[in-house]
């Protein structure tokens, strides 16, 4: 079914992706630090899909941290105009986070939850009705 395929990429369309939207776990506003730093934002907005479920094309250059938590997090962008595409644990191999702001239509996003909300900046606060950790969840 055609409808249901996301597709998106980076600002200068080297790097694409599609996956089924009816593939996405959940979609959440991550406030963290890194995330931060990582958008230039107050927050990211990522879809939660699992690894098996997108189809990246194009090459990404990565840059890894330890997060708070103390897992490894990559995050990928387009090596060519510096989007940022894709992040994900290195100790769950099998889930990735596709930043919301880079599919082609967005329209349908949904967040359900805010993450790290005790890093929400008043100038990007928590959004009022969604479900809302301190951290990551447990």
């Amino acid at each position: 079914m055609k409808d249901s395929i996301a597709e998106g990429g980076c600002l200068c369309g080297q790097v694409r992706y599609e996956f089924d939207q009816t593939s996405v776990i959940t979609a959440g506003h991550c406030h963290c630090t890194d995330c931060q730093k990582a958008t230039g934002s107050g927050k990211a907005t990522i879809l939660f899909i699992p690894t098996e479920a997108l189809q990246l094309h194009g090459e990404i250059k990565t840059y890894t941290v330890v997060g708070t938590a103390g897992s490894n997090v990559t995050r990928g962008f387009c090596p060519q105009c510096g989007s940022p595409i894709i992040s994900y644990v290195e100790e769950d191999p099998t889930l990735r986070f596709i930043k919301a702001g880079s599919l082609d239509d967005p329209e349908w996003v949904r967040p359900e939850a805010s993450y790290w909300s005790k890093s929400a900046w008043p100038w990007a606060p928590v959004e009022t009705g969604l479900a809302s950790f301190p951290r990551n969840p447990d």
